[in-house]
């Protein structure tokens, strides 16, 4: 019985160790299991998604042929340009011939190169190769870990991992971009244009060699230490490729023959304002830019020749832009001239800080009145002496005119009919056009810029107002219906016309010079001398040009025709003649509307307006649709049975001072006031300055009346002042307050005027 018991429990033991043993098995099997699986995860999972991310580039910024325009060096203080997806030919060469010579067959390691390397370090007694593959090489970039046999084993991991992941060009695209060239210099990009002045795909078989073997120890072998030894490097590659066969003789005697690049090159800086602006919306990346370079070199030239002369005169900045107007493309774009020249301002991109816009605004007002038939082409506008609320605009020569066709008035850019017109056409219905024809700067209300909106008294970019010539002269071009508010064909027409009747700054008559460019085009002078505009369009080109100082300060005479229109014309004339030739424009010149586009109708030849009962000397015009809503001739009436041409008094006074051939009507029609006030307005507010020695003279009321010999009898809130003759002016220092002045004729007709005089100038 004893027995049995021994021999069942030692059965009972062997089971329980043979089932222990078998579990032991199976747990290390699961085991190795596990950590295969593990280890298959780790190698599937374990490569970033981006190897160089938070890796800082340059912004780079590129001409429409991919020539480099300019380029703002990295956070990092590195010249590193974005990654590139190819490399050129000589340089992929004598890389795969210096560096990896099995590149294109191993799986991105190379045990002979690493057993080689293993080697030679052991009999050196010292570490002279690495044994690195290329895409060892673009891990190690990646990582920035230190050179240690651990790190080498993990490269050698990651760079079978990048080999499943890139194909082999991508890899070595990696590589140019990320290998250190010595200093500051990072990827073959910016090494080519440091070293040499050139595109990598324009480097000679010597230079890709150079650039081949620099990466290989640029700390120890570089540009500027151990030149002896690097063009050893250099010449000992360019002897392997030829004997190779990559490059004949012949190829490899002339590059061993290239001298060594000296001092790194600075990187080009063309329109270094237009660099610093991608630098803001597209930092760290390479854009590609509508720009030519070698037309860009010519405008910059241009532009920094007239800046130098006018700096002479204190005017320190200049601007300019080119646009191509079917494509909306910009052409060349000088922020500021000679930016490299010490001073305040030079690095304000002007193109696109806004700055007071003068008249350069007019044109878009009186295409717009044409559109909706306020006005017609030639419509007599009102110019004489006006107070609005305080505001009392004056024409640059301080003169008056009395009246003055529209395109006229255009074309001289006279200030007291534009503020006429915009009365009449209404501020916020103006300030709603310029917003939707492409002005970004206008935020504040219409009341807030009031009247003086048109001569200046809004602020615009010479980037948005140069826009906005182009697509009006686009807009007269196209059979299509564009997003902008002007379209009628036959008024922007008229704008052109009116526009290329402006006195050229070299007073050439383009009428008697065929060879001469016809050019639309408007200058603008901001108040206190600080802004000189010149905007000109052509049917495929315009051009845009901002003269001043950048920080505001005025100069006594700048003007937009004398600076800005100067340097506009010199542009123009580096401009390539185009054949553009469609049913609205042909040799470089407008074509009239066609037949579709107007309205015919007959138009009084002395008012401009649409022709009245009592006209006799009638115009045939072909006129925007709306044109047909505008006045008739308010001034031809007749009197005494003769049909007569008679301006209202104000009008009149000045008129006929500039118009010999206007015969004055003493005669009136029954209802007709003879007399009208020059200056004030009814409703005016004026403010009465003190002279220099504290003293004040009043202000001067100006009565017009078609009989100047009659005596006319003054009165200040019903007080008797006196009586004038001949010349109707009187000079009153009436206190703050409301007051009327009534004036009586001695034929008994009388004018009463209101106005109130303010302490302080409004603001």
């Amino acid at each position: 019985m004893y027995k049995f018991r021994t021999y069942f429990c030692d059965q009972i033991r062997i089971s329980l160790q043979k089932a222990i043993e078998r579990s032991s098995r199976h747990k290390l099997k699961a085991s190795l299991l596990g950590l295969l699986v593990f280890a298959f995860l780790w190698y599937l999972f374990c490569f970033p998604r981006d190897i160089f991310a938070g890796t800082s580039y340059s912004t780079v910024v590129t001409d429409k042929n991919g020539e480099l325009l300019g380029a703002k060096i990295a956070d990092d203080g590195q010249w590193r340009f974005p990654p590139s997806d190819t490399i050129p030919d000589k340089y992929k060469t004598a890389l795969i011939e210096f560096e990896d010579k099995y590149y294109n067959w191993h799986p991105g390691i190379n045990p002979v190169s690493i057993v080689r390397a293993a080697v030679g370090n052991i009999k050196a007694g010292h570490v002279t190769s690495g044994g690195s593959t290329i895409s060892m090489q673009v891990i190690r970039m990646s990582r920035g870990k230190e050179r240690t046999v651990f790190q080498k084993v993990v490269e050698s991991i990651l760079a079978t991992r990048l080999e499943l992941r890139y194909s082999k060009k991508k890899i070595l695209a990696l590589y140019a971009s990320h290998a250190p060239y010595g200093g500051n210099v990072v990827g073959l990009e910016a090494a080519s244009w440091r070293y040499f002045g050139r595109p990598s795909s324009e480097l000679s078989w010597g230079e890709a060699a150079t650039l081949a073997v620099l990466p290989n120890s640029p700390s120890s072998i570089h540009l500027s230490r151990n030149r002896g030894k690097l063009l050893e490097k250099r010449n000992r590659l360019l002897h392997e490729l030829c004997r190779a066969g990559k490059i004949s003789e012949e190829d490899c005697s002339l590059a061993c023959g290239e001298p060594l690049p000296g001092t790194p090159l600075a990187i080009p800086q063309y329109a270094p304002h237009l660099t610093e602006w991608y630098s803001k919306i597209a930092k760290g990346k390479e854009s590609k830019t509508s720009i030519d370079v070698h037309f860009q070199k010519q405008v910059e030239e241009t532009v920094d020749r007239w800046n130098d002369e006018f700096s002479l005169s204190g005017i320190n900045d200049l601007a300019a832009i080119v646009i191509d107007v079917h494509s909306g493309d910009i052409l060349a774009y000088c922020g500021n001239a000679n930016p490299q020249r010490k001073r305040q301002g030079s690095q304000v991109d002007i193109l696109r800080s806004p700055r007071s816009t003068g008249s350069i605004l007019k044109p878009f007002l009186y295409c717009a009145m044409l559109q909706d038939g306020d006005i017609l082409p030639y419509t007599l506008v009102q110019d004489t002496p006006v107070n609005i609320n305080g505001f009392t605009p004056q024409n640059f020569d301080m003169q008056f005119s009395g009246a003055v066709p529209a395109a006229e008035a255009l074309a001289r850019s006279l200030n007291v009919p534009a503020v006429h017109m915009l009365r009449k056409y209404g501020v916020q219905k103006f300030l709603e056009l310029l917003r939707k024809a492409g002005m970004s700067t206008m935020n504040r209300s219409a009341g807030d810029y009031g009247l003086s909106l048109i001569l200046g008294g809004g602020e615009g970019t010479l980037l948005d107002i140069a826009s906005m010539y182009a697509k009006l002269s686009e807009a007269y071009q196209s059979k299509d219906s564009l997003d902008f508010p002007l379209k009628d064909k036959c008024a922007i027409w008229y704008t052109f016309n009116a526009l290329k009747e402006v006195n050229r700054p070299d007073e050439i008559d383009w009428r008697l010079i065929t060879s001469v460019k016809k050019i639309a085009w408007k200058t603008g002078t901001s108040y206190g001398f600080r802004d000189a505009w010149a905007v000109g369009v052509t049917p495929d080109y315009a051009v845009g040009v901002w003269a001043g100082n950048a920080q505001g300060e005025g100069v006594p005479g700048l003007t937009g025709a004398s600076t800005a229109g100067p340097v506009m014309f010199d542009i123009f004339n580096l401009l390539p003649k185009k054949d553009t030739h469609n049913s609205y424009a042909n040799k470089g010149w407008f074509l009239e509307p066609l037949y579709k586009d107007y309205i015919t109708a007959e138009v009084c030849h002395e008012s401009g307006h649409l022709k009245g009962l009592y006209c006799d000397d009638i115009d045939t015009l072909m006129l925007p649709r709306k044109a047909i809503k505008s006045e008739t001739c308010p001034y031809h009436k007749q009197i005494n049975g003769e049909n007569v041409f008679q301006l209202p008094p104000s009008m009149e006074w000045y008129y006929r001072q500039h118009h010999p051939e206007y015969k004055q009507i003493t005669e009136t029609l029954e209802n007709d006031n003879p007399m009208q006030f020059i200056y004030p307005d009814n409703g005016s507010f004026i403010y009465i300055p003190r002279q220099l020695d504290g003293t004040i003279k009043g202000v001067v009321f100006n009565l017009a009346h078609r009989h100047p010999e009659s005596v006319v009898y003054w009165h200040l809130d019903n007080e008797y002042l006196g009586e004038t003759k001949y010349i109707h002016q009187m000079t009153l220092v009436p206190p703050v307050g409301k007051h009327t002045v009534t004036v009586v004729d001695a034929a008994g007709n009388s004018l009463s005027i209101g106005f109130t005089i303010v302490p302080n100038r409004p603001r």
